[in-house]
């Protein structure tokens, strides 16, 4: 791994500054990458899974991904053009202007839950801002990783993109490179372990998070709407994704109908489940007893668990789980504490909005809030009054995929962004470029200093 990573800093320093064409090639490879391969990527994935259905494949991770290249591609030329910046008119007539220039060599850390969404979009911004990069991607999707390792030697060759695969150990070595910048994926505990690492090198990091995703139906919403919508986000990939609706907010007198239309969106949405192609895994044991301890510590706390399983099917040795609805669960267990990351949905009511707003608000900043309304003085005052990574309104998980937006946390749920234009920044140094005149005033302003400077002072600063 580290003469990879040599060979990818020796590529950047002898090709600081890729133009805009070889960018294009390589961002071209790149859809040709996903093209060329789509079967055996939908495949590798569904492997690493036991079963995952290859619509949410083909939809949650090849359609965004190849997106994400068209609209690099349309735009591209803009991004990477110098910026003018207005002088002062105390240095005029000097020219300012910025630049963005490759850093050099970006790390990336994959996790197992999107492992090809969560590879190519981070590679499609580094790319088009003109880096190397060096990606490592989880042990858990072990025939995901060794495919894009085999395919990115083929498609880019060793002095453009690497793909390493190993455990924790290489995971915290590959932390400890000194990488230009470092962007992983996962959760907020190993975050703090990455930053910590990547410290050492004072190498900048964007850290992609997640936490409790909230979900606020407020007063007199389409209660079937939301339903289908809450149904549709969770149970996408099992709700094995960090944007997934993590807790649903409803008001106390709307909390049966809302139960009742999730159970009715759920059933018409999947109404088999153990031998159906369209609904996924767990993506293993160790995930899928976590998730069953959580069940049974709500169980055991009061809380009223109900599993929404259409057919009556036994699901033993499959490792899917229906969706889950748990009501009236205490606070302290897991359930209302951790991130999900999983087809369990804990209904929460509210006796009034603000109290709604109170109780998200007292909760660490979230990865994504959803709000399901008509009002717009509601929905302007949950999103002043809200701090979240984004907000998606009458819907949920598709804020992800607007290319033209960018995507990341805040505080516990990750810091920087990247997507579009802000993937592009992220990935550059901005580089400002002061360019002096020939008529400068600037000796008016050196040494020895008299009067000619005193009276300059006087004007410039206003007397």
């Amino acid at each position: 791994m580290q003469d990879a990573f040599l060979r990818l800093r020796a590529a950047a320093r002898k090709q600081a500054f890729p133009e805009l064409a070889e960018r294009r090639r390589w961002l071209t490879a790149l859809e040709r990458l996903i093209k060329d391969n789509r079967q055996p990527l939908i495949a590798a994935v569904s492997a690493d899974f036991g079963h995952r259905s290859d619509v949410e494949t083909r939809l949650g991770e090849l359609f965004p991904s190849l997106e994400g290249i068209r609209h690099a591609q349309r735009h591209l030329a803009r991004w990477m053009r110098p910026q003018r910046r207005k002088a002062s008119i105390w240095f005029m007539p000097a020219r300012n202007r910025v630049i963005p220039q490759p850093l050099g060599v970006v790390g990336v850390i994959v996790p197992w839950n999107y492992p090809l969404f969560l590879a190519f979009g981070p590679l499609v911004a580094a790319l088009a801002a003109g880096n190397r990069v060096m990606v490592k991607m989880s042990e858990l999707t072990p025939a995901t990783g060794e495919l894009l390792r085999e395919l990115c030697g083929r498609y880019f060759g060793p002095d453009l993109v690497t793909v390493v695969n190993g455990g924790p150990e290489l995971a915290q070595a590959f932390t400890r490179l000194p990488f230009d910048h470092l962007l992983f994926t996962g959760s907020t505990a190993i975050g703090k372990h990455v930053m910590r690492a990547a410290a050492d090198n004072l190498t900048p990091v964007t850290l992609e998070l997640g936490g409790k995703s909230p979900t606020l139906v407020a007063p007199g919403a389409d209660v079937s709407l939301a339903a289908e919508s809450i149904v549709a986000g969770k149970m996408f990939n099992a709700g094995q994704t960090c944007v997934a609706p993590d807790y649903v907010l409803v008001q106390e007198k709307e909390r049966d109908r809302l139960v009742a239309a999730l159970e009715g969106a759920a059933s018409k949405a999947h109404p088999q489940l153990r031998d159906s192609s369209a609904y996924s895994n767990i993506i293993n044991q160790r995930h899928y007893q976590r998730l069953q301890g959580w069940l049974d510590e709500a169980r055991a706390a009061g809380a009223a668990v109900r599993q929404i399983n259409p057919a009556g099917e036994a699901l033993d040795g499959v490792r899917k789980l229906p969706l889950t609805l748990v009501l009236d669960c205490p606070d302290e267990v897991r359930l209302m504490q951790e991130e999900i990351f999983g087809p369990i949905l804990p209904v929460v009511s509210y006796r009034t909005f603000a109290e709604a707003l109170d109780y998200i608000n007292n909760r660490p900043r979230p990865l994504a809030l959803y709000l399901f309304d008509t009002d717009e003085k509601r929905i302007e005052q949950t999103l002043r009054d809200t701090i979240s990574g984004g907000v998606a309104i009458n819907d949920t998980l598709l804020q992800v995929a607007q290319d033209d937006m960018p995507f990341g946390g805040v505080g516990p749920s990750g810091m920087g962004h990247y997507h579009g234009p802000e993937g592009f920044l992220t990935f550059s140094k901005l580089k400002p470029v002061f360019e002096q005149s020939r008529l400068s005033g600037a000796p008016m302003t050196r040494a020895p200093y008299g009067r000619r400077i005193e009276w300059l002072l006087k004007l410039m600063m206003g007397r």
